[in-house]
């Protein structure tokens, strides 16, 4: 399974990115997708996730900011993030969970920058 990321970039404070991620190969199922961040010195955060049944779960700091949606015929999420801040600059990271147990996959990671 390839998770490909597309849609990171600079920009200013108060603007707007969308992220998307592609998942292809051999899927038997896909439980649940999302977006995960890293900055540089901190953990790995969960950012927003959504399942099969389009159940979507956001961290607290992105909720009324950031939107998660999925096209299931073309295994792709994505992730709409507005007013951003420069907080929100990290490493953005696509994840697949199969069957909510596992296995999950990792794509390459996306670079978001925001200024001030």
């Amino acid at each position: 399974v390839q998770l490909q990321a597309s849609g990171g970039g600079l920009v200013q404070a108060g603007g707007s990115l969308r992220l998307s991620c592609a998942a292809s190969g051999s899927i038997f199922h896909i439980w649940r997708m999302g977006w995960y961040r890293q900055a540089p010195g901190e953990q790995r955060t969960l950012v927003a996730d959504i399942t099969t049944g389009d159940t979507t779960n956001y961290a607290d700091s992105v909720k009324g900011r950031f939107t998660i949606s999925r096209d299931h015929t073309r295994n792709t999420v994505f992730l709409q993030m507005d007013s951003l801040k420069p907080e929100d600059t990290a490493v953005y990271y696509c994840h697949l969970d199969e069957f909510g147990i596992g296995p999950e996959y990792w794509g390459q990671g996306t670079l978001v920058t925001v200024s001030s």
